[in-house]
C-alpha cells in the first residue's frame, strides 16, 4: 500500500482525503492534525450575533475518517525531513511516499497593541468572547477592520470582516439598540475588498453609507491601544476593536526545508506542486500560488486546489505526468445577519447581486449540507 500523508483538518484537508480515497482505494492515508475535529470557519461570523453557537460549528471527524478508511495521527506538525518524506510532529514522526500540505496559515500579530483587538476567525473561543462583549455593551463605538501581509499583499481575508460589520449592524437594529452605537470601518486601502472587484467595492461602501457606518480609509495602520486605533491619518476612538490581521504560512513552514514565498507561504506552481520537491503538494491557505492578484484565500478556493493537487499526485503515483490545474474562482455571499450580497468572480467576469434575504438562507443551507456530509 502507498503511504500518503495529509497535514491539516480544514476544508482542503477533508476534500483531499475524500478524493484520495476515491482515486486510490488501497492507499494508506494518514491525516495529521492537533485534534480530530473540523471547525466550519465561515459561520463564525454568526456566533457574535447569536445565530450560531460555537459547539454547532465544531465537528468530530473520527467517524468521517473511519468511513473513508483514513488513519488519524493526533499531533502538531513541527517540520519535515528528507524533502517531505517524513512529517515531524510533537507526537512522533509520520513517513510517507507522497505529501499534501493543507494545514492552513496563521495571522500576523506584529502590530503594536494587537492584543487589544479580537479576531473572529481566530477560532470559536474568540467568537464566543465577542458574543459576550457585544451582549454586555450598552452603547459606544465598535471599530471593524482588516490588514494585509506587507510582503504578500494578496494574503488577506477581508470578507468575514465585512460580514461581521454588517451582521452587527443588522443585529443591533433587530434588538432596537442601533442608535446607541457608532460603527466605524477602517482599512489602509482607499478601496477595501478590491479583490472582490470594483463593482463589489462600490456596493460595499454604498451599503456602509446606507447603514450609517463611518469609514476611515487610506491610512496606514500604526497600532492599537485599548481604546483606540492609531493610523497615519489620525486616531479612531473605540470601545471595541475587531481586526483581522494579514496572513502568513503555518508556524512550522520555516522548519520544513521547502521553498517559501516572501510572505512565508509554501511556494506552489499552477499544479499545486511545491517546486524542487518530490511528490509534495500544497492546497489552501498554506500555499502561495500563481494566478490573478484577486485570487482569494477562502474555503471554495481551497477545495479547488485540493482537488487539483490530489489528481496530480495520483498521476505521479501512476507514473504519469501531472496536468490538472485549479480554476481561479471567487464565490462569496457577504452576509448581513438577515440578508446577503452575492459576489462571483473568475478570469472572465464579475457578478454582484444586491443584498437579498434569499442569499442569506442559501448560505445557511450550504452550511447545513456541508456539515451533514461530515456528521452522517
Amino acid at each position: 500500500m502507498t503511504p500518503i500523508s495529509i497535514v491539516g483538518n480544514g476544508f482542503a484537508a477533508l476534500t483531499a482525503a475524500k478524493r484520495l480515497r476515491h482515486r486510490l482505494p488501497t492507499a494508506e492515508i494518514t491525516l495529521i492534525a492537533p485534534a480530530p475535529e473540523f471547525v466550519y470557519y465561515p459561520s463564525l461570523i454568526w456566533v457574535p450575533t447569536g445565530l450560531r453557537h460555537g459547539d454547532e460549528l465544531r465537528i468530530d471527524i473520527n467517524r468521517y475518517l473511519a468511513r473513508l478508511g483514513v488513519r488519524f495521527h493526533q499531533g502538531r506538525a513541527t517540520g519535515l525531513r528528507d524533502g517531505g518524506r517524513i512529517v515531524l510532529t510533537d507526537t512522533g514522526e509520520v513517513p510517507n511516499d507522497a505529501l499534501l500540505i493543507a494545514s492552513g496559515g496563521q495571522f500576523l500579530k506584529k502590530l503594536s497593541g494587537i492584543e487589544h483587538t479580537l479576531t473572529v476567525c481566530g477560532g470559536i473561543p474568540i467568537a464566543q468572547t465577542l458574543r459576550a462583549r457585544l451582549t454586555e455593551m450598552r452603547g459606544g463605538t465598535i471599530a471593524v477592520g482588516f490588514g494585509a501581509n506587507p510582503l504578500e499583499p494578496v494574503a488577506v481575508r477581508g470578507g468575514p470582516m465585512f460580514e461581521l460589520l454588517f451582521g452587527i449592524d443588522g443585529w443591533l437594529r433587530h434588538e432596537g439598540r442601533r442608535e446607541r452605537f457608532k460603527l466605524v470601518f477602517f482599512n489602509a486601502s482607499t478601496e477595501p475588498g478590491k479583490r472582490l472587484g470594483e463593482s463589489a467595492v462600490h456596493g460595499l461602501l454604498r451599503e456602509m453609507s446606507r447603514r450609517g457606518i463611518s469609514t476611515h480609509l487610506g491610512h496606514k495602520l500604526l497600532g492599537f491601544d485599548a481604546d483606540r486605533i492609531k493610523t497615519e491619518g489620525g486616531e479612531i476612538p473605540a470601545d471595541l476593536i475587531l481586526f483581522m490581521p494579514g496572513m502568513t504560512g503555518p508556524d512550522w513552514a520555516q522548519a520544513s526545508g521547502l521553498p517559501l514565498s516572501a510572505g512565508g507561504f509554501f511556494r506552489a506552481d499552477e499544479l499545486c506542486r511545491v517546486p524542487d520537491s518530490d511528490r509534495v503538494y500544497v492546497a489552501g491557505d498554506a500555499g502561495c500560488y500563481p494566478g490573478p492578484d484577486w485570487m482569494p484565500k477562502q474555503a471554495h478556493m481551497a477545495d479547488l486546489q485540493a482537488r487539483a493537487a490530489v489528481d496530480n499526485l495520483w498521476s505521479e503515483l501512476q507514473g504519469r505526468a501531472p496536468t490538472a490545474r485549479f480554476r481561479a474562482e471567487l464565490i462569496c455571499i457577504v452576509d448581513a445577519y438577515d440578508r446577503g450580497m452575492l459576489v462571483y468572480r473568475d478570469t472572465r467576469r464579475t457578478v454582484v447581486l444586491p443584498p437579498l434575504r434569499l442569499l442569506h438562507w442559501m448560505k445557511r443551507a450550504f452550511e447545513w449540507l456541508y456539515l451533514r456530509a461530515i456528521r452522517r
